[in-house]
């Protein structure tokens, strides 16, 4: 049976990311071809400004449940960055090994390392790390109480 809750987030973070991977690879090709940045550090450049777009659809949107305290933004930013930062390393090695092993066009090869990492890196760690609900302490302290009578 399919989780409507579970799949509306998942198809929210998938357009949060379409918009952010959007301005990402448009500011990636912009430095490339206009600024004459190596594919590579362009990819970072765009990494940072795409992603800045997604933290702020993904906080403001697809993971924010009415009813549910969150980490500050502060907070989530750090989560998310550490997140970033393995996303962009993630981006940077499959294009260029991609680029320079298949001899594929970087755009090309952008696009299907973003697929990959995107889906199994991104949007696994943003949901379960970084936009989690922050856990109550009534229900932080019933499960504590609840572990030890296990005992």
């Amino acid at each position: 049976m399919i989780n409507r809750r579970g799949l509306l987030t998942f198809l929210k973070a998938q357009f949060s990311a379409f918009m952010g991977g959007i301005i990402d690879i448009l500011t990636m090709i912009f430095c490339t071809e206009v600024l004459g940045l190596h594919y590579t550090l362009s990819i970072a450049v765009g990494g940072v400004v795409g992603a800045i777009v997604n933290f702020s659809i993904n906080r403001n949107w697809t993971f924010k449940l009415k009813g549910q305290r969150y980490r500050t933004v502060d907070a989530q930013l750090i989560r998310f960055f550490v997140v970033v930062g393995g996303s962009i390393l993630l981006k940077s090695a499959g294009t260029f090994g991609l680029t320079e092993s298949l001899g594929m066009d970087y755009r090309l090869s952008r696009i299907l390392t973003d697929i990959v990492v995107s889906l199994g890196f991104n949007y696994t760690l943003q949901k379960h790390w970084v936009f989690v609900p922050v856990r109550s302490s009534d229900a932080i302290r019933r499960r504590s109480r609840d572990s030890r009578d296990m005992l």
